[in-house]
């Protein structure tokens, strides 16, 4: 702690009624906290965030095969806190489970239950890509898929008491994505959007050479739905850090493209000469797009808890010059030898 006053900001979750925490603390892979075994400091972290205001708990059952939801249970049942949290999870279908879609939904959700040590969630979303066809991307489903057996799953679950509200991870083909999102049939969506890939907040050219997603947080805005902004530091690329593990063997968002993101985060520093600006840069700039709820930050000590909410507390808007700098360098082609043209959702 720095000794200055800290002050968490809280956005309405679109039509949901509840109010969320700006920073939302993401409990995947790649900062490993909640997916590791090192029970004391995942309580300590998870206790700091709890005290200074981070009321949005993010994981799913296929972080560390449901490692990530039995530490959050077993650290929220310590501090006698899941009364203090709002819990989303997700639920990934394989491949071979498309033919029986309700069964491998009910199966994902119970042993998330039973992980967190909760009866019920307060969101539950779909943790597959959407695209035009089945595996067009690794484990995609088609809008067809999401807006027919998905849903009407969903809609079951929340009529038993299982889950409250229902959303999507917003990733695949931009116009199989716009098709979910334009229904308004979901509550929320959660997008990459970060400063490396601005395409869920803003329409990009024909040719932008990395994941297009849509410009899905205004539609989603339309139809009043939540939308957290996901990968905002783009896997630590953003933080200089090494890739993590995850980002080594994943087929989602792969090695390329953290290299991609690498050279990006490199030429953005050297315009901005200011590497501790450009952390609270990757904060402000996906909070500051009307639409989005929260951020999810993949938190990993508690010192980095105040950094994003000081980062968020911020009274003033980025200058627009800034922004435009962003924007320019995150549409530049980048094309290392050997590299993909795209990165895969």
């Amino acid at each position: 702690m720095t000794g200055d006053a800290l002050s968490m900001p809280y956005r309405s979750l679109g039509r949901t009624g509840l109010a969320v925490s700006r920073i939302a603390f993401g409990c995947g892979p790649i900062s490993n906290l909640m997916t590791g075994d090192d029970r004391a400091h995942q309580q300590a972290v998870l206790a700091h965030a709890i005290e200074r205001g981070v009321n949005w708990i993010d994981t799913a059952a296929t972080y560390s095969k449901g490692q990530s939801e039995r530490s959050i249970g077993e650290a929220l049942r310590e501090l006698d806190a899941h009364d203090r949290v709002h819990l989303a999870t997700k639920v990934r279908l394989m491949p071979d489970e498309l033919d029986d879609i309700p069964s491998a939904v009910r199966r994902s959700v119970e042993g998330s239950l039973e992980r967190l040590r909760v009866e019920r969630v307060t969101l539950l979303q779909l943790h597959n890509a959407i695209t035009a066809e089945r595996g067009q991307e690794a484990t995609s489903v088609t809008p067809r898929d999401v807006l027919g057996d998905v849903l009407r799953s969903f809609r079951d679950l929340q009529l038993e008491g299982l889950i409250k509200h229902i959303g999507i991870t917003a990733v695949g083909q931009a116009d199989a994505l716009r098709e979910v999102v334009d229904t308004g049939k979901f509550d929320t969506i959660q997008v990459p959007y970060n400063i490396m890939n601005p395409s869920a907040g803003m329409l990009v050219p024909d040719d932008y050479a990395e994941a297009d997603y849509g410009n899905v947080i205004g539609l989603a805005r339309q139809h009043e739905m939540g939308v957290f902004a996901i990968r905002i530091f783009a896997a630590g690329a953003v933080l200089g850090a090494n890739p993590a593990i995850h980002t080594l063997n994943s087929p989602f968002f792969p090695l390329d493209l953290y290299r991609r993101d690498e050279q990006r985060t490199a030429m953005l520093r050297e315009s901005l000469d200011d590497d501790r600006f450009l952390r609270e840069l990757a904060v402000r700039y996906p909070l500051e797009t009307e639409g989005v709820t929260a951020v999810l930050i993949g938190f990993g000590d508690p010192s980095h808890v105040d950094e994003a909410i000081r980062a968020a507390s911020r009274p003033e808007s980025l200058p627009r010059q800034i922004v435009n700098k962003v924007q320019q360098i995150a549409l530049k082609p980048i094309s290392p030898e050997g590299d993909t043209p795209r990165g895969c959702s």
